[in-house]
């Protein structure tokens, strides 16, 4: 894996489809460094949630009607154990935009962590105060797919005007 950057020096000189693969082998490291603490999280929320959903009552009386254990499973207790899940989406949503860091140092990626970082040490307000006022609008469109998925997993909730 290169060590670095988001292209090859030679980039420039590569055809659309080298440059795309290049760019790929790129980020291959730090979107795994990025996403493997969010999976990580998702995991454990999703493990929780179907355990939780499994031992309610409802799922004990589909089996007690005789359903398979696996049709209890994907069409009783899946869509309830999501419910979590969709809350955590917005916040990845942001996590994943705004930027760390430690990765971006890591890989000498120039993004919105180390940009924010270097505003606030150099006390360069406005950048900070643009990033700060952007990674707010990504939490608010975060939510609103969190919303989006609630509605999309239970049927029974709506956004009424009323």
């Amino acid at each position: 894996f290169p060590l670095g950057g988001f292209a090859s020096a030679d980039a420039d000189t590569l055809t659309f489809w080298s440059r795309l693969r290049d760019h790929a082998w790129h980020m291959t490291l730090p979107v795994i460094c990025y996403m493997a603490g969010s999976f990580a999280v998702l995991t454990l929320m999703m493990k929780n949630a179907a355990l939780d959903q499994i031992s309610s009552d409802y799922v004990r009386t589909v089996l007690a009607t005789g359903a398979s254990f696996r049709r209890a499973v994907w069409c009783h207790a899946f869509r309830n154990a999501l419910i979590p899940i969709a809350t955590g989406v917005g916040g990845i949503l942001t996590v994943f935009f705004a930027g760390s860091v430690i990765i971006e140092t890591i890989f000498e990626i120039p993004g919105m962590g180390q940009l924010s970082l270097n505003a606030i040490t150099r006390r360069d307000y406005a950048v900070f105060m643009a990033l700060l006022s952007l990674t707010a609008s990504l939490q608010l469109i975060g939510n609103l797919i969190s919303d989006v998925c609630y509605m999309i997993i239970d049927p029974r909730i709506h956004f009424d005007r009323s």
